[in-house]
């Protein structure tokens, strides 16, 4: 892992091939995505990214609740996928992409059936005021290293089935 005001990048290894790890980040967000984690908690219906460039990023809830986390800025399967993050400090929503940051993830192959899934999260200075604490919450434990447990968890118990 490494964090600075800018950047924060985090390494996971799952029991996936590249096209299984790919495919259970993106359509099946919903499944390891932790509640906890969204506006909707437990009352969370979806979470998805439309996959395509300019695509959002989704959550949905309970009468009709929902709040756009980002837009798509890359979309190449099943290597890469870029997202304008779209949640500023405080877990606000920042409607205007101008004040996003940026979160790229590389699936990398790891011989038949592993994946290297490389996070980084950038560009946290157009967030403004709070950039450098927000930057040091995602590195922390409970940033995206407990996020990406939770992503790691699901894959093993796709391949145990």
């Amino acid at each position: 892992m490494r964090a600075s005001t800018h950047v924060t990048v985090h390494e996971i290894e799952v029991p996936l091939s590249q096209n299984r790890a790919f495919q259970l980040f993106t359509e099946h967000f919903v499944g390891w995505w932790p509640k906890e984690y969204t506006w909707s908690q437990s009352a969370l219906r979806h979470i998805g990214i439309e996959p395509r460039v300019d695509g959002r990023c989704t959550e949905e809830g309970p009468h009709g609740f929902q709040v756009d986390w980002g837009r798509v800025l890359a979309w190449e399967p099943p290597g890469r996928v870029t997202v304008a993050w779209q949640i500023g400090p405080g877990r606000v929503p920042q409607p205007d992409p101008a004040n996003a940051s940026r979160v790229e993830l590389r699936f990398i192959p790891k011989g038949r059936d592993a994946t290297r899934l490389v996070l980084d999260h950038g560009d946290f200075h157009n967030h403004g005021e709070g950039a450098e604490a927000y930057c040091k919450a995602m590195a922390s434990e409970y940033g995206w290293p407990f996020i990406l447990e939770r992503y790691r968890e699901m894959a093993l118990r796709l391949d145990a089935s």
